[in-house]
């Protein structure tokens, strides 16, 4: 039997968004799986600065694709980030509140959880 997927509380993985739906296997989830090389586990509630960070980095999280199925994101949304993408943009000083409930456990392996409960949604 598989183990139940756990967040970096030590308790179940939380959904972190459905509408816009994320995840590396568009489930809701921040959860990864082979083929993620970018390890899309940290549940993020976007910003203005982080978006803007995001699109100077070469990733484009603003505009529509939807020819990917991609609505773009606004400040407010929820989104499955690559984990060292969140910790670029720690030390970047634009780092996005981080659902705690809904980040998976391995983003440990890329972040702190004292970094991470610093920004954390209240």
């Amino acid at each position: 039997m598989a183990r139940e997927a756990l967040n970096v509380l030590g308790t179940p993985l939380m959904t972190c968004s459905i509408e816009p739906l994320t995840g590396w296997f568009r489930d809701g989830c921040c959860r990864t799986g082979k083929g993620d090389a970018g390890v899309h586990v940290v549940c993020a509630r976007m910003n203005e600065s982080f978006l803007e960070f995001s699109k100077r980095r070469g990733n484009d999280l603003s505009t529509p694709r939807p020819e990917y199925g991609f609505p773009g994101l606004k400040a407010g949304d929820r989104w499955c980030l690559c984990a060292a993408r969140w910790q670029e943009a720690l030390h970047a000083g634009c780092a996005p509140q981080v659902v705690l409930e809904a980040t998976h456990e391995s983003a440990l392996e890329f972040a702190d959880l004292d970094d991470l409960k610093r920004h954390a949604v209240l």
